[in-house]
Protein backbone atom coordinates (compact mmCIF):
# COMPACT_ATOMS: atom_id res chain seq x y z
CA UNK A 1 0.00 0.00 0.00
CA UNK A 2 1.49 3.33 -1.07
CA UNK A 3 -0.77 5.55 1.06
CA UNK A 4 -1.84 4.82 4.63
CA UNK A 5 -2.77 6.48 7.90
CA UNK A 6 -1.18 5.18 11.09
CA UNK A 7 -3.02 6.10 14.30
CA UNK A 8 -3.48 9.59 12.92
CA UNK A 9 -5.36 12.33 14.76
CA UNK A 10 -6.22 15.55 12.95
CA UNK A 11 -7.84 18.79 13.98
CA UNK A 12 -7.76 22.55 13.88
CA UNK A 13 -6.43 23.53 17.31
CA UNK A 14 -9.00 22.04 19.67
CA UNK A 15 -10.16 18.47 20.12
CA UNK A 16 -9.29 16.17 17.22
CA UNK A 17 -11.82 15.93 14.40
CA UNK A 18 -10.22 12.66 13.24
CA UNK A 19 -9.28 10.53 16.23
CA UNK A 20 -6.51 7.89 15.98
CA UNK A 21 -7.53 6.54 12.59
CA UNK A 22 -5.55 3.77 10.93
CA UNK A 23 -6.34 2.69 7.37
CA UNK A 24 -4.74 1.65 4.11
CA UNK A 25 -5.65 2.91 0.64
CA UNK A 26 -5.62 0.01 -1.87
CA UNK A 27 -3.35 0.65 -4.84
CA UNK A 28 -4.89 1.03 -8.29
CA UNK A 29 -8.48 1.12 -7.01
CA UNK A 30 -11.12 3.76 -6.29
CA UNK A 31 -11.65 4.44 -2.59
CA UNK A 32 -14.61 6.57 -1.52
CA UNK A 33 -14.98 8.09 1.96
CA UNK A 34 -18.57 8.57 3.16
CA UNK A 35 -20.26 9.71 6.34
CA UNK A 36 -22.52 12.33 7.86
CA UNK A 37 -21.64 16.02 7.86
CA UNK A 38 -18.91 16.81 10.38
CA UNK A 39 -17.70 13.23 10.75
CA UNK A 40 -14.14 14.05 9.58
CA UNK A 41 -14.21 12.96 5.91
CA UNK A 42 -12.65 16.09 4.45
CA UNK A 43 -10.29 16.49 7.40
CA UNK A 44 -8.97 12.99 6.82
CA UNK A 45 -8.47 13.71 3.11
CA UNK A 46 -6.64 16.96 3.95
CA UNK A 47 -4.34 15.04 6.24
CA UNK A 48 -3.58 12.43 3.60
CA UNK A 49 -2.90 15.20 1.07
CA UNK A 50 -0.34 16.90 3.37
CA UNK A 51 -2.52 20.00 3.81
CA UNK A 52 -3.07 19.37 7.51
CA UNK A 53 -0.33 18.29 9.90
CA UNK A 54 -1.32 15.46 12.26
CA UNK A 55 -1.73 16.14 15.95
CA UNK A 56 -0.40 12.61 16.47
CA UNK A 57 0.36 9.58 14.34
CA UNK A 58 1.34 9.94 10.70
CA UNK A 59 0.27 9.61 7.10
CA UNK A 60 2.67 7.45 5.10
CA UNK A 61 3.32 7.86 1.37
CA UNK A 62 5.66 5.35 -0.29
CA UNK A 63 7.04 4.25 3.07
CA UNK A 64 7.82 7.74 4.43
CA UNK A 65 5.85 10.22 6.54
CA UNK A 66 4.18 12.49 3.98
CA UNK A 67 4.68 15.62 6.10
CA UNK A 68 8.43 15.07 6.15
CA UNK A 69 8.67 14.90 2.36
CA UNK A 70 9.32 18.00 0.20
CA UNK A 71 6.19 19.64 -1.14
CA UNK A 72 7.28 19.37 -4.77
CA UNK A 73 8.17 15.68 -4.43
CA UNK A 74 4.70 14.94 -3.01
CA UNK A 75 3.03 16.99 -5.76
CA UNK A 76 4.72 14.87 -8.43
CA UNK A 77 3.13 11.78 -6.92
CA UNK A 78 -0.16 12.96 -5.45
CA UNK A 79 -2.71 15.17 -7.21
CA UNK A 80 -5.32 17.01 -5.18
CA UNK A 81 -8.60 18.79 -5.75
CA UNK A 82 -9.55 20.40 -2.41
CA UNK A 83 -13.00 21.45 -1.30
CA UNK A 84 -14.05 24.97 -2.38
CA UNK A 85 -10.74 25.99 -4.00
CA UNK A 86 -10.18 29.67 -4.85
CA UNK A 87 -8.70 30.76 -8.17
CA UNK A 88 -6.40 33.81 -8.48
CA UNK A 89 -8.33 36.87 -9.65
CA UNK A 90 -8.48 37.26 -13.42
CA UNK A 91 -6.84 33.93 -14.27
CA UNK A 92 -7.99 32.10 -17.38
CA UNK A 93 -9.01 28.46 -17.46
CA UNK A 94 -5.98 27.36 -19.49
CA UNK A 95 -3.59 29.19 -17.15
CA UNK A 96 -5.20 27.66 -14.06
CA UNK A 97 -5.07 24.15 -15.51
CA UNK A 98 -1.46 24.84 -16.51
CA UNK A 99 -0.59 25.32 -12.84
CA UNK A 100 -1.02 21.60 -12.49
CA UNK A 101 2.25 21.25 -14.41
CA UNK A 102 4.33 23.19 -11.84
CA UNK A 103 5.59 20.10 -9.93
CA UNK A 104 7.13 18.77 -13.15
CA UNK A 105 9.06 21.94 -14.02
CA UNK A 106 12.20 23.42 -12.57
CA UNK A 107 12.46 27.09 -11.57
CA UNK A 108 14.06 28.05 -14.91
CA UNK A 109 12.57 25.32 -17.06
CA UNK A 110 10.61 26.53 -20.07
CA UNK A 111 7.11 25.39 -20.95
CA UNK A 112 7.38 22.22 -23.04
CA UNK A 113 5.31 20.38 -25.65
CA UNK A 114 4.69 17.75 -22.97
CA UNK A 115 3.12 20.45 -20.77
CA UNK A 116 0.91 21.58 -23.66
CA UNK A 117 -0.20 18.01 -24.29
CA UNK A 118 -0.99 17.37 -20.62
CA UNK A 119 -3.10 20.54 -20.33
CA UNK A 120 -4.95 19.86 -23.59
CA UNK A 121 -5.72 16.31 -22.51
CA UNK A 122 -7.00 17.46 -19.10
CA UNK A 123 -9.26 20.05 -20.72
CA UNK A 124 -10.61 17.54 -23.19
CA UNK A 125 -11.23 14.86 -20.58
CA UNK A 126 -13.23 17.27 -18.42
CA UNK A 127 -15.15 18.78 -21.36
CA UNK A 128 -13.68 22.25 -20.65
CA UNK A 129 -11.64 22.77 -23.84
CA UNK A 130 -14.10 25.35 -25.16
CA UNK A 131 -13.70 27.28 -21.89
CA UNK A 132 -9.90 27.54 -22.19
CA UNK A 133 -9.77 31.33 -22.73
CA UNK A 134 -12.54 32.22 -20.28
CA UNK A 135 -11.88 33.90 -16.93
CA UNK A 136 -12.44 31.32 -14.16
CA UNK A 137 -14.44 33.76 -11.99
CA UNK A 138 -16.95 34.20 -14.82
CA UNK A 139 -17.83 30.51 -15.01
CA UNK A 140 -20.77 28.74 -13.40
CA UNK A 141 -20.15 26.66 -10.30
CA UNK A 142 -20.31 23.42 -12.28
CA UNK A 143 -17.89 24.72 -14.93
CA UNK A 144 -15.42 25.86 -12.26
CA UNK A 145 -15.62 22.48 -10.59
CA UNK A 146 -14.67 20.71 -13.82
CA UNK A 147 -11.80 23.14 -14.37
CA UNK A 148 -10.36 22.35 -10.93
CA UNK A 149 -10.58 18.65 -11.73
CA UNK A 150 -8.75 19.39 -14.99
CA UNK A 151 -5.94 21.08 -13.06
CA UNK A 152 -5.57 18.01 -10.86
CA UNK A 153 -5.52 15.77 -13.94
CA UNK A 154 -2.84 17.95 -15.56
CA UNK A 155 -0.48 16.94 -12.74
CA UNK A 156 -0.53 13.44 -14.25
CA UNK A 157 0.01 11.72 -10.91
CA UNK A 158 -0.85 8.10 -10.19
CA UNK A 159 -2.49 9.06 -6.89
CA UNK A 160 -5.49 11.39 -7.10
CA UNK A 161 -7.35 12.81 -4.08
CA UNK A 162 -10.60 14.71 -4.60
CA UNK A 163 -12.80 16.35 -1.97
CA UNK A 164 -16.45 16.45 -3.11
CA UNK A 165 -15.63 16.56 -6.84
CA UNK A 166 -19.32 16.35 -7.84
CA UNK A 167 -20.35 19.50 -5.92
CA UNK A 168 -22.19 22.02 -8.15
CA UNK A 169 -22.45 19.49 -11.00
CA UNK A 170 -25.79 18.48 -12.47
CA UNK A 171 -26.60 14.77 -12.56
CA UNK A 172 -25.29 14.23 -16.09
CA UNK A 173 -21.94 15.88 -15.31
CA UNK A 174 -21.67 13.98 -12.02
CA UNK A 175 -21.92 10.70 -13.92
CA UNK A 176 -19.52 11.94 -16.62
CA UNK A 177 -16.92 12.89 -14.01
CA UNK A 178 -17.22 9.67 -12.06
CA UNK A 179 -17.01 7.68 -15.30
CA UNK A 180 -13.85 9.65 -16.16
CA UNK A 181 -12.24 8.85 -12.81
CA UNK A 182 -13.24 5.20 -13.16
CA UNK A 183 -11.64 5.19 -16.59
CA UNK A 184 -8.38 6.57 -15.20
CA UNK A 185 -8.34 3.73 -12.72
CA UNK A 186 -8.97 1.17 -15.46
CA UNK A 187 -6.67 2.48 -18.20
CA UNK A 188 -3.84 4.06 -16.19
CA UNK A 189 -4.00 2.23 -12.89
CA UNK A 190 -4.58 5.54 -11.08
CA UNK A 191 -5.36 5.22 -7.39
CA UNK A 192 -8.37 7.46 -6.73
CA UNK A 193 -9.49 8.60 -3.28
CA UNK A 194 -12.51 10.86 -2.99
CA UNK A 195 -15.08 12.14 -0.56
CA UNK A 196 -18.68 11.88 -1.78
CA UNK A 197 -21.98 12.81 -0.14
CA UNK A 198 -24.16 10.69 -2.40
CA UNK A 199 -24.07 7.22 -0.88
CA UNK A 200 -25.59 5.53 -3.92
CA UNK A 201 -22.99 7.02 -6.27
CA UNK A 202 -20.30 6.07 -3.79
CA UNK A 203 -21.53 2.48 -3.74
CA UNK A 204 -21.73 2.39 -7.54
CA UNK A 205 -18.23 3.71 -8.25
CA UNK A 206 -16.14 2.59 -5.26
CA UNK A 207 -14.00 -0.51 -5.21
CA UNK A 208 -13.24 0.21 -1.57
CA UNK A 209 -15.52 2.13 0.78
CA UNK A 210 -14.60 3.85 4.06
CA UNK A 211 -17.54 4.83 6.28
CA UNK A 212 -16.74 7.37 9.00
CA UNK A 213 -18.67 8.31 12.11
CA UNK A 214 -17.68 10.85 14.79
CA UNK A 215 -14.07 11.05 13.67
CA UNK A 216 -13.47 7.33 13.51
CA UNK A 217 -13.73 4.63 10.87
CA UNK A 218 -17.02 2.79 11.31
CA UNK A 219 -16.41 0.25 8.53
CA UNK A 220 -14.23 -0.48 5.51
CA UNK A 221 -14.61 -2.94 2.67
CA UNK A 222 -16.45 -3.40 -0.58
CA UNK A 223 -19.74 -1.53 -1.01
CA UNK A 224 -21.63 -4.80 -0.50
CA UNK A 225 -19.83 -5.29 2.83
CA UNK A 226 -20.26 -1.72 4.08
CA UNK A 227 -23.66 -0.56 2.80
CA UNK A 228 -26.28 -2.31 4.90
CA UNK A 229 -29.46 -0.94 6.45
CA UNK A 230 -27.96 -1.24 9.95
CA UNK A 231 -24.76 0.54 8.91
CA UNK A 232 -26.67 3.35 7.18
CA UNK A 233 -28.65 3.92 10.37
CA UNK A 234 -25.47 3.79 12.48
CA UNK A 235 -23.48 6.21 10.31
CA UNK A 236 -26.18 8.54 8.97
CA UNK A 237 -28.99 8.14 11.49
CA UNK A 238 -31.25 7.20 8.59
CA UNK A 239 -33.76 4.41 8.42
CA UNK A 240 -33.65 2.78 5.00
CA UNK A 241 -33.95 -0.30 2.88
CA UNK A 242 -30.91 -1.45 0.92
CA UNK A 243 -31.72 -3.09 -2.40
CA UNK A 244 -29.71 -4.09 -5.46
CA UNK A 245 -29.10 -1.27 -7.97
CA UNK A 246 -30.76 -2.60 -11.15
CA UNK A 247 -28.09 -0.96 -13.35
CA UNK A 248 -24.81 -1.67 -11.54
CA UNK A 249 -25.70 -4.53 -9.20
CA UNK A 250 -24.26 -2.55 -6.27
CA UNK A 251 -26.13 -1.70 -3.06
CA UNK A 252 -28.71 1.08 -3.39
CA UNK A 253 -30.08 2.90 -0.37
CA UNK A 254 -33.80 3.71 -0.36
CA UNK A 255 -34.47 6.16 2.49
CA UNK A 256 -37.53 5.79 4.69
CA UNK A 257 -38.76 9.19 5.83
CA UNK A 258 -41.33 9.66 8.55
CA UNK A 259 -44.06 10.21 5.94
CA UNK A 260 -43.35 6.85 4.30
CA UNK A 261 -43.33 4.58 7.32
CA UNK A 262 -46.28 2.20 7.53
CA UNK A 263 -49.04 3.82 9.57
CA UNK A 264 -49.35 2.44 13.06
CA UNK A 265 -52.40 0.26 13.50
CA UNK A 266 -55.05 1.86 15.71
CA UNK A 267 -55.76 0.09 18.95
CA UNK A 268 -58.93 -1.96 18.91
CA UNK A 269 -61.86 -0.46 20.76
CA UNK A 270 -62.29 -1.87 24.23
CA UNK A 271 -58.96 -3.71 24.17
Amino acid sequence: MRLAAESVSLGYGGDPVVDEVSLEIPDGLTTVIVGANGCGKSTLLRGMARLLKPMSGQVVLDGKAVHKQPTKAVAKTLGLMPQSPIAPEGITVVDLVGRGRQPHRGALQRWSPEDDAAVAEALELTDTLELADRIVDELSGGQRQRVWVAMALAQQTDLLLLDEPTTFLDVAHQIDLLDLLHGLRETRGTTVVMVLHDLNLAARYADHLIAMSCGKVAATGTPAEVVTADRVEQVFGLESQVIVDPVSGTPMVVPIGRHHRPAARPHAQGA
